[in-house]
C-alpha cells in the first residue's frame, strides 16, 4: 500500500468510493477463497488460478502480485499450495499484494450470494455450513477496506501519516461495522464543498452576482482616472472617450454621459450655469409645446401614438408602469417629436429614452436602492424635473447622428439592413446561405435591431453598458452599431444552424436568450465588433468575387 499513498494525492472522493466499492467486492471473494482452500483439491485451485487471476510476469494494478514471499505461520497444506501457485490466503495478504489503482471493471468480482456460495461449496465437495460467510462478517471486511483507503487518503495530506498508520489499521480491524460506517461518513468531504468545487470547473456556468460595491471595487483604479479627468479645469474629451469605451463606473456614469453627449461643456467653470439654463429651457418647452388639448390634428395623432406605446414599454418592470414615470416619458417624446418635424415620433424611440432615464435616476438615489420597485412619488418634484430635462437633452444629442433612421420610409434603417446582409455574406457565407435557403430575410429580424438599437434584445443593464461605448465612439455610433449587430448575429450561429425551418429561425431570432447576460458578454460582443470594423470597414471590395 506504500505505492498506493504516493499515487493518491489528486484523488477525488468519487474515485475513492469507486475503488473502495471494488475492493470490498474483491475482499469477500478473497475471504471465500481462503475458507474453501482447505477443502478444495490442489488441481482445482491450480485451474482456478490460471483462469481466474490470469497471472503474468509483470505487476498489474488491481491484481495480486505473483511474486510474494510466503508469510510465516501458515500450516495448512491447502494454504501452502494456494500460495505457491500465486493465490493469497488472508485478506491482509491480499490487501498488501495489490495496487491502489482499482479499475471500475473489477466490479465483476462481486460478493458471492448465499445461494451461489452453496452451489460452489457443493461442487467442491464441502457442506454449505462450512463455507457460507455471514453478512456481518462480509460487511466488516468490506468496511475495513473502506477504512484503510480513507485513512491512507487522509494520512497523505497530514504530516503524521508515518507515525500512526499501522496503529490505526490495527484498531480499525477491531472496530464494529457501525463505528467504521460512522468513521467513513466523517472522512468523506462535505457535499457543499463538492458543489463549490464543481462550480469552479471550466465549462460550468458561474454564478455572476455583482453588487454595486464589488463593481466599484473592481473599477477603483478606473474611478480615480475618471476623477482626475472630470476635475480638470478643461476636460480632455478625447481622453474621456478613450477611457469610457471599455465601460464607465456607475458613480461616474451620469456626469460622463452628459459630457459625452455634449450636453455639458468641457470647461468646468461653465457646467453649472449651462445645466441651470438647459433645465430651465426644458421647462419652458413643456409650457409652450406640451398641450394635450391642442386643436392641431397632427399633434393629437402624435400624442395618441405616444400614449399607446409608453405603457407597453418594459411591462415586466413595475417602475415603468407608474403613472408619474409614464407622464415623464410622454412629455419627453412629444416635445422631441414637435421639435423634429422631419421625422416626428416613430415607434421605437420610446425605448431609447429608457437608458438615460435610468442612469440619471440612479444618480439621484443611493446605490442599494431597488430601481425596479422604486416609487417615484417619494422623489422630490425638483429632482424629477432634473431627471426629465437631462433625459430629453441627452436623447436629442444622441439621436442627431441617426436622424435618417426616423425620416419618411426610414431609409437609414433600410440601408443599414442591406449593409448587414452584405457584411454577413462576406464574413460567414454558410450562415448567410442557411438564412436565405429557409426564406429568412434580414429585414424581418434586423429592422428592430437598428430601430431600437438592440434595447429589445438585451437586458437593461447590458444596454446601459453598450451605450457607454456608443457614446464614446469618436465618429458616432451609427457605423459601429452595424458591426455590433453583425457580431451579435454571428454569436448565435451554432443555434441558428440547428434550426431547419423558417418558423424555428424566426422564433429564435426574435427571442434570443440573453436574459442571463452581464457586462462580460457585452465586452466580448464589443471586442468582436471592433475586430470586424477594423477588418472590413475600410476594405469594402477586397472580398468580393471577381467576375
Amino acid at each position: 500500500m506504500d505505492n498506493n499513498v504516493e499515487q493518491g494525492p489528486e484523488k477525488t472522493p468519487t474515485a475513492v468510493r469507486t475503488g473502495t466499492a471494488s475492493a470490498a467486492a474483491v475482499t469477500a471473494e478473497a475471504i471465500s477463497g481462503t475458507r474453501n482452500a482447505g477443502a478444495t483439491p490442489v488441481n482445482t485451485l491450480a485451474n482456478a488460478n490460471s483462469t481466474f487471476w490470469k497471472n503474468s510476469g509483470r505487476r498489474v494494478p488491481g491484481r495480486p502480485s505473483p511474486k510474494r514471499d510466503l508469510p510465516p505461520g501458515f500450516a495448512a497444506t491447502g494454504h501452502r499450495q494456494a500460495i505457491g501457485s500465486g493465490m493469497v490466503s488472508t485478506f491482509r495478504d491480499y490487501q498488501q499484494s495489490v495496487s491502489d489503482a482499482w479499475d471500475t471493471g473489477d466490479d465483476e468480482f462481486c460478493i458471492i450470494s448465499s445461494t451461489e456460495a452453496a452451489a460452489a461449496a457443493a461442487a467442491a465437495g464441502a457442506g454449505v455450513d462450512g463455507t457460507r460467510i455471514s453478512r456481518q462478517m462480509s460487511q466488516t471486511a468490506a468496511l475495513n477496506v473502506i477504512e484503510t483507503h480513507s485513512r491512507s487518503n487522509q494520512n497523505h495530506n497530514t504530516p503524521r501519516a508515518n507515525d500512526c498508520g499501522s496503529a490505526d489499521q490495527t484498531s480499525s480491524s477491531r472496530s464494529t461495522p457501525e463505528e467504521n460506517r460512522e468513521e467513513r461518513r466523517r472522512s468523506l468531504p462535505d457535499s457543499n464543498d463538492n458543489r463549490s468545487r464543481l462550480r469552479n470547473y471550466p465549462g460550468r456556468p458561474q454564478l455572476q452576482k455583482i453588487s454595486s460595491n464589488s463593481q466599484d471595487g473592481e473599477y477603483e483604479t478606473k474611478i480615480e482616472k475618471f476623477q482626475v479627468l472630470l476635475d480638470s479645469p478643461q476636460l480632455d474629451l478625447v481622453a474621456l472617450k478613450k477611457l469610457s469605451w471599455s465601460g464607465v463606473p456607475r458613480r461616474m456614469r451620469a456626469v460622463s454621459w452628459r459630457l459625452l453627449s455634449k450636453y455639458l461643456p468641457p470647461s468646468s467653470e461653465r457646467r453649472m450655469a449651462v445645466l441651470e439654463s438647459k433645465r430651465q429651457g426644458y421647462q419652458d418647452l413643456r409650457h409652450n409645446y406640451f398641450r394635450v388639448d391642442s386643436q392641431d390634428e397632427t399633434q393629437q395623432d402624435t400624442y395618441r401614438q405616444i400614449h399607446i406605446d409608453v405603457p407597453r414599454m418594459n411591462p415586466q418592470i413595475p417602475l415603468f408602469q407608474q403613472q408619474l414615470v409614464q407622464e415623464m416619458f410622454e412629455r419627453v417624446l412629444f416635445i422631441w417629436a414637435i421639435r423634429h418635424p422631419a421625422s416626428g415620433y416613430v415607434q421605437g424611440i420610446n425605448d431609447l429614452v429608457t437608458p438615460f432615464f435610468i442612469v440619471f435616476l440612479q444618480e439621484a438615489l443611493t446605490p442599494n436602492t431597488d430601481l425596479e420597485k422604486f416609487d417615484m412619488s417619494t422623489l422630490a418634484e425638483e429632482t424629477r424635473n432634473i431627471i426629465e430635462a437631462d433625459s430629453f437633452w441627452c436623447l436629442s444629442k444622441f439621436l442627431d447622428c441617426i436622424q435618417d433612421n426616423y425620416i419618411f420610409a426610414q431609409l437609414g434603417i433600410q440601408e443599414k439592413v442591406n449593409q448587414l446582409k452584405d457584411l454577413i455574406q462576406r464574413i460567414d457565407v454558410n450562415l448567410h446561405r442557411h438564412l436565405q435557403t429557409h426564406g429568412v430575410d434580414y429585414l424581418q429580424f434586423s429592422f428592430r435591431w437598428m430601430n431600437n438599437l438592440l434595447t429589445r434584445e438585451l437586458p437593461l443593464h447590458c444596454t446601459i453598458r453598450l451605450w457607454d461605448t456608443y457614446l464614446a465612439e469618436s465618429d458616432g455610433f451609427a457605423l459601429f452599431h452595424l458591426y455590433v449587430c453583425a457580431a451579435f448575429l454571428l454569436h448565435w450561429k451554432e443555434q441558428l444552424m440547428q434550426q431547419n425551418d423558417f418558423q424555428g429561425l424566426m422564433l429564435l431570432l426574435q427571442n434570443l436568450p440573453t436574459h442571463n447576460w452581464s457586462d462580460r458578454q457585452i465586452n466580448v460582443l464589443l471586442a468582436e465588433a471592433f475586430r470586424l470594423k477594423f477588418t472590413y470597414a475600410d476594405a469594402p471590395k477586397h472580398l468580393e468575387t471577381k467576375s
